[in-house]
């Protein structure tokens, strides 16, 4: 039998689960900029090139189901420290991203892996708060919605 939308169970948000993947690509760049920095193989660097730019999809992903998540009442308020420190690392990311088009030792030594870094400590940051830049939306008697 169909069971009503008021009888279904609480909706859960989509964003956190893609800003969790994306994350994981992003700090899987800082593990390949620093195999390349003590290696020298080339094919390191090129992995964290497509890490990150792979992270960076998955951001976009994120901010279009973050998007929904409010267009949908799922969302309640924004977390804001959570929220910016997410924006940050998605915005150096973007930096990360040209700065490791460079040539391959320039794009990872100083700049690209001090950036890595940089996001890395931002993105752990951000997981300890569970990955959720917003609120879950409830009801009055306190039911998630």
């Amino acid at each position: 039998m169909a069971r009503l939308a008021s009888e279904a169970g609480p909706r859960s948000l989509l964003h956190p689960g893609f800003i969790g993947a994306g994350s994981t690509l992003l700090i899987a760049g800082l593990a390949t900029d620093i195999m390349y920095w003590n290696t020298s193989n080339w094919q390191w660097a090129n992995s964290s090139a497509w890490l990150i730019a792979a992270g960076l999809v998955l951001a976009l992903v994120a901010t279009i189901t973050l998007i929904i998540d409010f267009l949908t009442s799922r969302a309640g308020r924004i977390r804001w420290m959570p929220f910016l420190l997410v924006a940050a690392a998605a915005l150096l990311s973007l930096l990360n991203v040209f700065v490791h088009s460079r040539d391959a030792w320039t794009s990872v030594v100083p700049q690209g892996i001090s950036l890595s870094a940089i996001v890395t400590i931002l993105l752990l940051l951000a997981a300890a708060t569970g990955w959720r830049v917003t609120t879950v939306r409830t009801t009055a008697a306190g039911d998630r919605l």
